[in-house]
């Protein structure tokens, strides 16, 4: 037993130098850096917003019954015109064979009453028979007439309500949310999933109104998705026509390329409007050290040694930059693995 812990220990020894040698070797490898450049960019407003699905539905029953089939769940892919939901069709069965039914009544009622029109309308003409009785036998034809072409609507009525037993997806997508189980009792208009086209994604945001003229002005902008640290061109920039008289504000929407990968409806996003030019100074967003409340870089000096230094910083500029509001001077060089900087600052002491 004793022979085994001191295994351990020595295993756990050659790991520890191994860390320590690697570190160490990366630490006396020269950093990678990048001059602090000060230069004309494009000014940008930026607006929170949110990813929309262009295309996202809820269906519901439209008659009434128990459920007896569902076919999917939430995530699942769905193809156009699969069915999701099968509803039991009994009622709505009996319900179409009555109006059946009932309409071969009226069809040979309208069928009798036509027969004895045209037979009443010669009599007439042979003068056997008076006006009234011409009139009776026309007024006869035409409710039968009306009273036939009413049944066969209902029949028609009965054999989409039929059709409505089956629930088919409008579109291809993935289903969002499931609002029913097997064995709930459906009534017309109650939902029973919700889906939405992954293909098809806009971000919405709102833009105050002293915006408003710049953003339509250029109609230039790009996304930011902070999640997925991606940024998108978007296809389209739509300004509505109108703002929230409650906020001031006019909601801009900015339709995304097909088919986002990994890009779901209200997923947190944000709008990069080109508003005009400016001139900012500007580092790497990879140099940019983040540790609770501090924000800093590592500046390296001529003779390669890096120095922790806080700075205040702004909006990204584009999907690599990011500007600097104070602490670094153009010029200046900052390394880009601020965790390999730290390494090599805390071997040198400084």
């Amino acid at each position: 037993m004793m022979n085994h812990f001191r295994s351990d220990r020595v295993r756990g020894f050659w790991i520890w130098l191994g860390l320590m040698v690697a570190a160490s070797s990366q630490a006396a490898d020269p950093l990678s850096t990048a001059p602090v450049e000060r230069r004309e960019v494009a000014h940008t407003y930026a607006a929170d917003g949110v990813v929309e699905a262009t295309k996202q539905s809820t269906v519901s029953a439209q008659i009434s019954g128990r459920i007896t089939e569902i076919n999917f769940d939430i995530g699942d892919l769905v193809r156009k015109g699969q069915v999701l939901v099968r509803i039991d069709d009994t009622a709505a069965s009996q319900g179409l064979n009555e109006s059946r039914a009932v309409l071969a009544q009226a069809e040979a009622a309208y069928g009798n009453a036509k027969a004895n029109f045209e037979r009443t309308q010669r009599l007439f003409e042979q003068k056997f028979v008076s006006r009234a009785a011409l009139d009776r036998a026309e007024a006869d034809y035409r409710s039968a007439k009306s009273q036939f072409e009413a049944r066969r609507a209902s029949v028609a009525i009965a054999a989409n309500n039929l059709d409505h037993a089956t629930v088919i997806a409008p579109y291809g997508g993935v289903v969002l949310a499931r609002h029913v189980e097997l064995g709930e009792v459906a009534t017309p208009g109650k939902p029973l999933m919700t889906g939405f086209d992954p293909g098809e994604l806009r971000v919405v945001v709102n833009v105050p109104q002293s915006q408003v003229r710049q953003v339509r002005a250029l109609a230039e902008a790009k996304v930011e998705l902070p999640a997925l640290r991606r940024w998108v061109e978007p296809v389209t920039v739509t300004v509505q026509p109108g703002a929230d008289p409650r906020t001031h504000t006019t909601k801009v929407r900015l339709d995304l390329p097909p088919d986002q990968r990994d890009v779901y409806p209200g997923m947190f996003a944000r709008a990069h409007f080109v508003v005009g030019k400016a001139t900012k100074t500007l580092v790497p967003a990879t140099s940019v050290l983040r540790r609770s409340e501090l924000t800093a870089v590592y500046v390296v000096d001529d003779k390669g040694k890096p120095r922790l230094r806080q700075v205040r910083i702004g909006e990204p500029v584009g999907e690599n930059s990011i500007e600097v509001l104070a602490g670094l001077a153009p010029g200046e060089n900052v390394a880009l693995d601020p965790v390999k900087a730290g390494i090599a600052s805390a071997r040198t002491g400084d």
